[in-house]
């Protein structure tokens, strides 16, 4: 079983993907790691020797920050853009999109769910 970073990857996929499980790593990044360790790109995660995952594994930590690390530095900035007031900073505060997306409809994923007030009867008034 090969383990970088802390992650079990999974052993039917081949390298290339299964180390687009590690958070910080997509595909291009996956395939730069590959090229600059030698590794064939078409093996199977169960059939790497174990110098593959060892040279996979220092290439990985050293170079580029993932994982917990990466997740550690982008909530700190979050928390920094709170803290000192800005727009987009206010903006994560009160779960609303930050880059500038409309919120009149289609913002859902962060505002969550819709909550109608249909046939609301107004309050009576008093005369």
């Amino acid at each position: 079983m090969a383990r970088i970073a802390g992650v079990d990857l999974p052993r039917d996929k081949r390298v290339e993907i299964g180390l687009t499980y590690i958070y910080g790593i997509g595909l291009s990044r996956a395939q730069k790691i590959i090229a600059a360790t030698g590794v064939n790109p078409d093996t199977r995660v169960k059939d790497l020797t174990e110098a593959d995952v060892t040279a996979l594994r220092a290439h990985v930590e050293t170079t580029y920050q993932i994982e917990g690390d990466l997740r550690r530095w982008e909530s700190m900035n979050i928390k920094r853009l709170m803290d000192i007031g800005t727009y987009r900073g206010r903006r994560h505060r009160l779960g609303l999109p930050v880059r500038g997306q409309r919120t009149r409809t289609n913002a859902r994923t962060r505002r969550g769910v819709r909550r109608t007030v249909a046939g609301k009867k107004k309050a009576p008034s008093k005369k």
